[in-house]
């Protein structure tokens, strides 16, 4: 994803049929500040953003009858 320096992006977390039942950060970022909001997560850029942050959240939940987990890295790119 592309963000201002100094912006926030509020992101959800859903595709077709799958039910999200948790959402934890496994490694946040370096260069920005991360939160878990619901079953999603909302990103805020250093105002003094130079170069790209990353994040990796681990997502568990059910797509139609199966559960399981995956994993979801983030590369984040100044604009």
């Amino acid at each position: 994803m592309s963000i201002e320096p100094g912006a926030d992006c509020i992101q959800g977390l859903r595709w077709s049929y799958m039910q999200i039942f948790n959402v934890s950060v496994v490694s946040g970022p370096s260069r920005g500040q991360l939160a878990v909001v619901g079953s999603g997560f909302r990103y805020s850029a250093e105002s003094t953003a130079r170069g790209a942050d990353r994040f990796t959240l681990l997502i568990s939940g059910k797509n139609r009858h199966n559960p399981g987990t995956s994993t979801l890295e983030v590369e984040v790119n100044p604009q």
